[in-house]
């Protein structure tokens, strides 16, 4: 029986969690559980340091969350761990093992964080599902950088023939103008995580999310199932 978050996308414009357990008020997974039932469509683990049991274990607690609310569980560059877990997706960044060696041995959701319209068309040539651009506006995790802003992102949306997801300093106060770019949602880590009640910060993107009037280019229809690769 395939996962209840591949079976397609709860909403049109998507919302991922990024987990950071540094920036977690409590426990990590009390804070998933609670953005979960804010209305995020997929969980993204990541974890930066720490052994490889510190994500599997997650994983095992997160994915039972996440299908209760018709969501998926992406696993950040251990594709090890993905498999291991029977994770919905897994997402690689720039020091990740190349997407198309991952699609050798992964046939379930795979994206890819970018910076600029030569990885992106790189990245779609390498078979992946989804992008994640940023950072789009200043934030903390970027101390120092640039902001990429939301005319590159849409140039980015406007390239590719997958959906491209937001990241970086992404608020409700801003999604509207983020989604205009035809941008088929959002990534957050702080916006959820780092909240007092991420519940409550959830439902506040989700809502701002849910009004906004532009259509995604690509929306997240919905994830093709994992499958073991012929």
């Amino acid at each position: 029986m395939p996962p209840l978050g591949m079976e397609a996308a709860i909403r049109d414009h998507h919302i991922h969690l990024i987990t950071d357990r540094k920036q977690a008020k409590g426990a990590l997974m009390t804070a998933v559980a609670a953005a979960l039932r804010g209305g995020v469509n997929l969980v993204q683990l990541r974890e930066k340091s720490g052994p490889a049991l510190i994500l599997y274990e997650a994983a095992r607690e997160a994915i039972p969350l996440a299908r209760a609310h018709g969501a998926s569980v992406s696993i950040n560059d251990r594709l090890d761990v993905a498999l291991a877990v029977g994770a919905d997706g897994v997402h690689l960044a720039g020091k990740s093992i190349p997407p198309e060696e991952a699609r050798k041995l992964w046939s379930g959701l795979l994206g890819v964080s970018v910076h600029g319209l030569d990885e992106a068309r790189r990245a779609v040539e390498a078979g992946v599902d989804y992008v994640t651009f940023g950072h789009v506006y200043p934030t903390s995790s970027k101390p120092g950088m640039a902001p990429r802003g939301v005319r590159e992102l849409a140039k980015i949306v406007d390239a590719v023939e997958i959906p491209v997801l937001a990241i970086g300093g992404i608020e409700a106060s801003n999604v509207r103008e983020v989604l205009a770019t035809g941008a088929s949602g959002v990534a957050v880590i702080s916006t959820v995580i780092a909240a007092r009640d991420p519940e409550h910060a959830a439902r506040e993107l989700r809502d701002a999310v849910d009004e906004s009037k532009p259509s995604p280019k690509h929306a997240f229809r919905g994830i093709r199932e994992r499958s073991s690769p012929s």
